[in-house]
């Protein structure tokens, strides 16, 4: 039997696709009746907050026809943002040569916590590159993980 997640995930994904947009992760978080649904959208150049706010709202009328809840819950659609979180080998692949943060369950290379280059990914594991050394964890090690958005200093108006 489908879990809830899998039986969202195929009412979800067809529709968004057929709008052009990517399903890029989907979440059950809380217990009744505090259930939350979290929708992640992306699409090539991003989703603007307009069709985030229009998607929503399609996708909670679509939502109450189909009811694969069964139940009440709290719609939440957003888009990965500047630092997204990384829970699926697509999200690495997607986030390929960006400096990543992550914590794994077991020591690599003497640490837990790695944030570096994200240098290589594959099917069961991807490489972080760490000052020049490239720690291989695999996905199924990984505890949490995001990239990370560097803020640039800009120059103070009227310096050179």
């Amino acid at each position: 039997m489908a879990s809830k997640v899998d039986r969202l995930w195929a009412v979800i994904e067809p529709y968004v696709a057929a709008e052009g947009i990517e399903l890029d992760d989907l979440e059950i978080v809380g217990k009744a009746p505090g259930v939350v649904v979290r929708v992640t959208l992306d699409a090539d150049g991003g989703v603007g907050v307009d069709r985030l706010a229009e998607v929503s709202r399609r996708l909670s009328r679509l939502l109450d026809e189909e009811d694969p809840i069964n139940g009440t819950y709290t719609l939440e659609v957003s888009s990965p943002g500047l630092e997204r979180k990384l829970r699926r080998p697509q999200h690495f692949r997607k986030s390929l040569e960006r400096e990543v943060k992550v914590k794994s369950r077991i020591e690599v290379a003497g640490a837990r916590s790695h944030r570096g280059l994200l240098a290589a990914v594959g099917d069961d594991s991807f490489v972080v590159e760490v000052d020049g050394d490239r720690r291989e964890i695999a996905y199924g090690d990984v505890v949490s993980a995001r990239t990370v958005f560097t803020w640039e200093k800009a120059a103070k108006p009227g310096k050179r």
